[in-house]
C-alpha cells in the first residue's frame, strides 16, 4: 500500500473515530426517578462555638421535618401567604412561610418551540412535586432553644413592600418573642439576581452568637440529559479554583460525621459562589465579595436531598445591636451577556465559568465569542454559524494551501513512485529509503493531507459543544423548517420532507436512523461532490473508503444538531472551492463532471 493510500485511510479512520465515539457516548441514558421524600435531619450544635448548620428544611433545633409533598404545584402555592415576584424576566411569587423563594419562572424561554407552551419553570414550592428552592435564616449555638431563630415553618408578616419588583423591594419581619426581632430584605434587579439582606435585632439584656446561611435545596435527582459532554449539578467557585460534581456523584461524596450526610465541605477565604446548574438554567448562592465563608456541597439519603449551602463565621450580637449580612442568589438563565455583565460589573468572580465550555475551553470561548458577535451584527445564528465557518477556514488556509500544495506533488510524483518501486522489487527497505529521497528531493510531505483533518477535529469538538451547551443556541431558528438550530434536522426523507401527509419518525423510532432530513443529505452530497475533484482510484481497497465514506458519514451526523452539520456542510463546500483553485494554480485541471460520469460507469470483466 503507498503513501498516498496510508494517509487516506489514516485520515478516513480518524474522522469516523471521531463520529463513532460521539454517536455512541452521547446517547442519553433512561430518565432517572423523580423521588420526593422528606428530610427528617435537624440542626444541631455541639456547645463548643462550632455549629452544626442546618439541614435543607429545618434551619433551627427540634423541628420536625415538613410532611410528605403529596399536592400539585397549585395546590402547594396556596398552603402559605405569598408574595409575588413580577420582573421584566422573572415572575412567581415567594412564601410568608419559612421565606422561601420558590416559585420562579423565566419569562424569555418556554418548554418547547410551541408559543403557547409552558414557560420554563426553575424554582417549585416544598408540598408539591421536586421541591426546588432557596432558603435563609440564621442558626443557633450553644443552648438557644429551637424556636429563638426562625426555621422553615416560621410564619413571616411583611414589614414593607407587596410585590417584589426591581424597583420596590419587600422586606419581612418576624419576632421571637425573646428579644431577637429578625428581618429579610429581599430585592431584585432586571435580570435575575437577587439580594437577600438579613438582620437580627438584639432587644434583650445578654449577647447572643448567631450564624447566617443560605441554601439551595433540590429534592431527588432531576431530570438530566446525561451526556458525557455536559455538567449537570454541583458548580462552586471558592477562591478562583472551579469545581463540579456531577448530580449522579454527589451521593458519592464521604459522610461527614458531624453534617449526618454525604457532603464535601472548602473553606472559603474571600470570593466564591456555590449552586446548582442545569443545561441552560441555575441557582447559585453569592456571598458578598471578601466575605469568607463556608461552601457545602451535601446529600441527605434518608430523604434523598441535594443542597448546595453557604455559612458564614458566627456572630454576636451585643444588647441593643442590630447585625445584618446581604447574600445575593442569581436564579435564571445562563445568557452569556447577563452571566458575563455580573462577573465584570459586580465582581462575581469567574461566573462566566458556570458555562460549561469544557477541556477545549481555550477554543469554546473564542468561538462562541465570534459567534456570539457575527448573531448580533448578521441577526440570524444559522448565518453566523456560515460566517465563523468561513472565518475559520480563512484562518487555516494557509496550512489547507501548503497541504493541497503537497497533495498535488505527490499526485505528480505517481509514475516516478511506480517506476521506483518496479526498480526496488520486493526489496521493501530499499524502496522505502529511495522513496523518502524522493520526498526530500521534490519538497513533499506525505502526510501533509491530513493535517487539516487533524485540525479540524479540535475544531469540530469545540463547535459541538458550543452548539449543545450554550443557551444562544437554544431554539435558535435559520430558515424555513430549521427552527432550532441546536436540534436535529426535523426533516424527513421519509415523508418526502413533508409531502406526504404523515409525520416524520421520532426519535424514538428505529426508523429515525434512516429517516434522514435535507442537511444530512446535503452534508453527504457536499463529501461525495469533495471527493469527484480527483478521479475513482483504482486501488479497490482505496475505492471502496471513497465509495462509501460520504454516506456512511451522512447517517452517522444525521442527528447531530443541525447546526453543527451546517457548519460541516459550509465546510465542504469551502473546502472544495480552495481545493478547486489550488489545484488550477499547480497545474492540475480537475475534471469534475467528467469523474462523476466515470464513477456511474460500470467497468467491464475483462477490464484490468
Amino acid at each position: 500500500m503507498d503513501d498516498q493510500n496510508k494517509n487516506l485511510i489514516l485520515a478516513v479512520f480518524l474522522s469516523g473515530m471521531v463520529m463513532l465515539v460521539w454517536s455512541i457516548w452521547f446517547q442519553p441514558p433512561p430518565p432517572q426517578p423523580d423521588l420526593t421524600l422528606p428530610p427528617d435531619a435537624v440542626q444541631t450544635a455541639d456547645g463548643t462555638g462550632v455549629a452544626t448548620p442546618p439541614a435543607a428544611t429545618t434551619g433551627s433545633a427540634s423541628q420536625s421535618a415538613p410532611a410528605v409533598p403529596t399536592s400539585s404545584h397549585a395546590e402547594a402555592l396556596e398552603k402559605a401567604p405569598r408574595v409575588t415576584i413580577d420582573t421584566p424576566k422573572l415572575s412567581g411569587s415567594f412564601s410568608l412561610m419559612g421565606g422561601r423563594i420558590d416559585d420562579l419562572k423565566l419569562k424569555a424561554y418556554r418548554e418547547t418551540l410551541d408559543p403557547d407552551s409552558p414557560l420554563v419553570t426553575l424554582l417549585t414550592p416544598f408540598g408539591g412535586e421536586n421541591p426546588y428552592y432557596t432558603i435563609y435564616g440564621w442558626g443557633r449555638t450553644g443552648d438557644m432553644p429551637a424556636d429563638s431563630v426562625p426555621g422553615p415553618d416560621t410564619m413571616w408578616t411583611v414589614e414593607s413592600g407587596d410585590t417584589l419588583t426591581p424597583a420596590t423591594p419587600v422586606t419581612l419581619r418576624w419576632d421571637n418573642g425573646d428579644g431577637l426581632i429578625f428581618r429579610r430584605t429581599i430585592s431584585v434587579d432586571d435580570h435575575y439576581m437577587f439580594s437577600v439582606k438579613q438582620s437580627v435585632e438584639n432587644a434583650g439584656t445578654t449577647a447572643r452568637r448567631l450564624f447566617p446561611y443560605s441554601i439551595v435545596a433540590r429534592y431527588g435527582q432531576p431530570k438530566t440529559r446525561g451526556f458525557f459532554i455536559l455538567h449537570e449539578g454541583i458548580v462552586r467557585m471558592s477562591d478562583g479554583e472551579l469545581q463540579e460534581i456531577k448530580y449522579k456523584k454527589i451521593p458519592g461524596l464521604d459522610v461527614v460525621a458531624t453534617e449526618g450526610a454525604n457532603a464535601e465541605l472548602i473553606d472559603v477565604k474571600e470570593n466564591g459562589w456555590i449552586g446548582f446548574t442545569d443545561k441552560y438554567w441555575m441557582t447559585s448562592i453569592i456571598p458578598a465579595n471578601g466575605q469568607p465563608f463556608t461552601s457545602v456541597a451535601k446529600y441527605i439519603p434518608g430523604s434523598d436531598i441535594y443542597t448546595a449551602e453557604t455559612r458564614m463565621p458566627i456572630q454576636t450580637v451585643e444588647p441593643g445591636a442590630t447585625n445584618d449580612i446581604t447574600t445575593r442568589v442569581f436564579a435564571g438563565a445562563k445568557e452569556w451577556e447577563t452571566i458575563r455583565m455580573y462577573q465584570n460589573e459586580e465582581g462575581v468572580d469567574r461566573f462566566v465559568d458556570s458555562i460549561d465550555w469544557g477541556w477545549f475551553f481555550f477554543l469554546t470561548k473564542p468561538i462562541f465569542w465570534l459567534l456570539h458577535t457575527l448573531k448580533g451584527l448578521i441577526g440570524n445564528m444559522g448565518f453566523a454559524i456560515i460566517a465563523l465557518t468561513v472565518i475559520l477556514k480563512a484562518l487555516l488556509l494557509p496550512l489547507a494551501y501548503k497541504s493541497y500544495v503537497s497533495m498535488a506533488k505527490m499526485k505528480a510524483l505517481q509514475p516516478e513512485m511506480e517506476a521506483l518501486k518496479e526498480r526496488c522489487g520486493d526489496d521493501k527497505q530499499r524502496q522505502q529509503k529511495e522513496m523518502m529521497a524522493l520526498y526530500k528531493k521534490e519538497k513533499v510531505n506525505p502526510a501533509a493531507g491530513c493535517l487539516p483533518i487533524l485540525m479540524q477535529i479540535p475544531i469540530f469538538f469545540s463547535l459541538y459543544k458550543v452548539i449543545f451547551v450554550t443557551l444562544e443556541l437554544r431554539h435558535a431558528p435559520w430558515i424555513g423548517w430549521i427552527r432550532d438550530l441546536s436540534a436535529p434536522d426535523p426533516s424527513s426523507i421519509l415523508n418526502l420532507f413533508g409531502l406526504l401527509p404523515f409525520a416524520a419518525p421520532g426519535p424514538d423510532s428505529f426508523l429515525s436512523i434512516i429517516s434522514l432530513g435535507l442537511l444530512p443529505i446535503l452534508l453527504g452530497i457536499s463529501m461525495w461532490l469533495q471527493q469527484k475533484l480527483n478521479p475513482t482510484p483504482t486501488d479497490p481497497t482505496q475505492k471502496m473508503i471513497m465509495t462509501w465514506m460520504p454516506w456512511v458519514f451522512m447517517f452517522m451526523l444525521g442527528r447531530f444538531a443541525s447546526g453543527l452539520v451546517l457548519y460541516w456542510i459550509t465546510n465542504n463546500t469551502i473546502t472544495f472551492t480552495q481545493q478547486y483553485m489550488i489545484m488550477r494554480s499547480q497545474g492540475a485541471k480537475p475534471d469534475v463532471f467528467g469523474n462523476i460520469i466515470a464513477g456511474f460507469k460500470r467497468k467491464k470483466p475483462d477490464d484490468k
